[in-house]
């Protein structure tokens, strides 16, 4: 059996006094990822010193470790400038189905819906939003929203791995093949899943799968990377320039314009393979330990978590009945502790930078903040 993986904060510039459980926001940069693109920098500042042609192997090297890590060719990704942008070219790409359904979470986060709300609203088709399960079973919800007697034919399914605000579990492994049974489209937003839980496109089958690395790829913001299977490959890109046109073949037609960015492409491809370089399970393996320490500390004082069952292993949502979550996380901040309030819960997420120090630093300060114990 492997070795657990050990914190990593020492890669990163992160003060000890600091206890930063907010990955599902946005991650800090490790130093090698910052200086990754303080050379890109450069390259731009003295573009005389360093030719235009050193600048499109980074973009391959960062699609190349961007596929890798989803268990997909190189060719079926493709280099977009955010999810928002992925969900559209998706949209374009899949025929409408008059009367059809396009089946969802309730409170899903509109870059997943806004697109698609459009594609309803110009073709005649319904939108579904499953409401959260009392029981917190996103999965149970959706097989049966997509088998429920009588409902308008499912001609899409938009869905996320887990729920961005609290982590719940969307079971992509039982849901999926439901989805291709119905004979509807799968375009799953992956963006609080790949780098923290282990993401295949060859097992999962999706038409589309997007991420970017802002987040738990610890990368730069404004990039990300768009999945295409091979049916959903010709469909007709955001922008039409000379890197995207035939004879360009797979994924690459979605390229987005200034494909070759000195800067982001070489942070991206960098934090891309230090998360290959630990391995996504184990990083699932260390986040799952330290969000069920969480669970069991916040427990102890009185707040509610999902069931274990149900939660993914690097988010954890915590209510905290009487209180008002924006404050709460005003409150912990002044504290030196991060996290953010998503849909009224305060949502935790560590990643491979949390210590001991941190679990008992925001422990101690919730403990603090609470309604009546401050």
């Amino acid at each position: 059996m492997a070795s657990p993986l050990a914190c990593q904060r020492h890669l990163f510039e992160m003060p000890a006094e600091v206890a930063y459980l907010d990955a599902a926001a946005w991650t800090p940069l490790p130093r090698s990822v910052r200086e990754a693109g303080e050379a890109g920098m450069r390259v731009k500042s003295l573009p005389w010193a360093h030719p235009r042609s050193e600048v499109p192997p980074w973009t391959e090297r960062a699609r190349c470790a961007a596929a890798a890590l989803i268990g997909a060719p190189a060719d079926a990704v493709a280099v977009v400038g955010s999810v928002a942008d992925a969900i559209a070219i998706a949209a374009r790409a899949i025929a409408p189905v008059p009367g059809g359904r396009i089946l969802r979470v309730a409170e899903e986060f509109p870059s997943l819906c806004l697109a698609f709300d459009r594609l309803a609203a110009e073709a005649g088709m319904v939108v579904e939003a499953v409401p959260r399960p009392d029981a917190g079973d996103w999965t149970a919800a959706l097989l049966e929203a997509i088998a429920r007697p009588g409902a308008p034919p499912l001609a899409v399914a938009t869905v996320t791995p887990l729920h961005w605000a609290d982590g719940t579990i969307i079971d992509l492994d039982r849901l999926a093949p439901a989805v291709r049974a119905a004979g509807a489209a799968l375009v799953v937003d992956a963006t609080q899943a790949v780098g923290a839980m282990p993401i295949d496109v060859a097992r999962l089958k999706p038409d589309f799968l997007a991420f970017p690395t802002y987040k738990w790829v610890l990368g730069p913001y404004s990039l990300a990377f768009l999945y295409a299977a091979p049916h959903r490959q010709e469909g007709r890109p955001l922008a039409e320039h000379a890197g995207n046109r035939p004879p360009v073949m797979g994924a690459r037609r979605y390229d987005r314009g200034e494909c070759h960015d000195p800067v982001g492409l070489p942070m991206a491809a960098t934090g891309l393979e230090l998360v290959a370089g630990w391995g996504v399970p184990a990083i699932e393996g260390r986040l799952r330990d330290l969000t069920d320490r969480l669970a069991e500390g916040v427990q102890a004082l009185g707040l509610a978590v999902p069931l274990r069952a149900l939660r993914s292993p690097h988010i954890l949502g915590v209510t905290v009945p009487g209180a008002d979550a924006e404050d709460l996380v005003a409150q912990l901040r002044r504290r030196n502790v991060f996290v953010s309030a998503r849909l009224g819960r305060l949502r935790i997420s560590p990643h491979v930078f949390v210590d001991e120090a941190d679990l008992s630093r925001i422990l101690a300060a919730l403990e603090a903040v609470m309604p009546g114990r401050g």
